[in-house]
């Protein structure tokens, strides 16, 4: 029998152990409610595993310590909330376009400004795609349980190794904070990746030369192998040029690389999809009272079911055009003023109308706010 823990766990916790079982051995960070608790474990947790740990300054520097860490060849992370995430936008940015892995968790809260500290809220949906400026690559993962934190954290460092690409694991208040059940597994059963280091000799290493593909392999800084990085479009060499044919290559394939593995990318649940004539699509806690929502409504007689959506970014729009075509209307609840609901209508392409179920007054919307919401559809 494989080695595991049963253990009660809150859910900045389980973002926390997950990220170490993934490799995390640098954080850089700074306190930020509701997200602080990730910095106060990982201050303990990263000394005992041997990792470092930092309280930087403020969130831009937090950011730049972490895209610098990554550089080294240590899997980074930081963590924030709200206020905060605006202002790693910068440099989340430049590790786009430098492709430097490393992971940035978000746990959302009310807001515009520093709006309610302390309440859940799902507003940074648009921000986490496209926060930072100019056409860049992103993917962003939203888990829906302190178990499903977990194992998803350990997802959004293997996304973020493999492709070279910041992750955004986007989290909300409740997610963060509630307390459930979590199944540790044992850790020689879990599927860690690395990032691909070059074999060519030294010399030849080329740190934006994907020649088998659109992921350069990435040394590490001081292994010996001298590459040039800039937030300046650059070449395959690393050093900066001017307009033309190059530039546009380069963005053109940093951002392919995200969009031909889509697919492949996209994580969602459904749940009593198989005879639903009104969709329930959601995302976070939110789709707690959907799930719950949609098994009262089958009660009352009513064929509701849920398209879960854990990978936010880029978005699945296949299982929504397919929905489309065998549902009568979609219902999104969500905790901000329709930020889902616009891309499940842009998915739907008309083949179902989409209904706003919206909610920003720091609280959750409830399964009975939902019941009433498909009972009117």
């Amino acid at each position: 029998m494989a080695e595991r823990k049963v253990l009660l766990m809150q859910g900045n916790e389980a973002c926390a152990e997950g990220a170490i079982a993934a490799g995390l051995r640098f954080f850089a960070g700074y306190p930020i409610t509701p997200s602080t608790e990730i910095a106060e474990i990982l201050s303990e947790r990263l000394p005992q595993v041997g990792g470092k740990f930092i309280q930087m300054e403020d969130e831009i520097a937090s950011m730049a310590a972490v895209v610098g860490a990554s550089l080294t060849g240590t899997k980074a992370m930081t963590a924030t909330s709200g206020p905060g995430f605006s202002l790693k936008q910068e440099n989340l940015g430049f590790a786009a376009l430098t492709e430097v892995p490393c992971v940035v968790v978000n746990v959302q809260r009310m807001g515009p400004s520093t709006g309610l500290p302390t309440s859940p809220a799902q507003g940074d949906l648009m921000q986490a795609r496209w926060g930072t400026h100019g056409d860049h690559p992103i993917v962003v993962l939203s888990p829906g349980s302190v178990a499903e934190t977990y194992t998803l954290i350990i997802k959004a460092f293997n996304i973020s190794e493999r492709l070279r690409v910041p992750v955004i694991f986007l989290m909300d208040e409740v997610i963060g904070h509630m307390r459930e059940k979590v199944v540790i597994p044992d850790p020689a059963t879990l599927a860690v990746v690395d990032r691909v280091r070059p074999t060519c000799p030294r010399e030849q290493y080329l740190p934006y030369g994907a020649v088998d593909g659109d992921v350069p392999p990435m040394a590490d800084f001081g292994s010996g192998y001298r590459w040039h990085v800039t937030g300046l479009l650059h070449g395959v060499n690393g050093y900066p040029i001017g307009p033309g044919k190059a530039s546009e290559e380069l963005i053109v394939r940093i951002n392919r690389k995200i969009e031909r593995r889509a697919d492949e990318l996209a994580m969602y649940e459904e749940v009593l999809m198989d005879d639903a004539e009104v969709a329930i699509v959601s995302f976070g806690s939110t789709a707690r009272s959907a799930i719950y929502a949609a098994r009262q409504l089958r009660v009352a007689g009513v064929k509701a079911g849920v398209i879960r959506i854990i990978t936010v970014w880029p978005f699945p729009e296949k299982v929504i055009a397919k929905a489309a075509g065998r549902v009568r209307a979609f219902v999104v609840p969500e905790m901000n003023l329709g930020q889902l609901a616009l891309e499940v209508e842009r998915c739907a392409h008309g083949g179902a109308p989409v209904h706003k179920l919206s909610r920003v007054d720091g609280e959750l919307i409830t399964p009975t706010q939902i019941v009433d919401a498909v009972k009117g559809v």
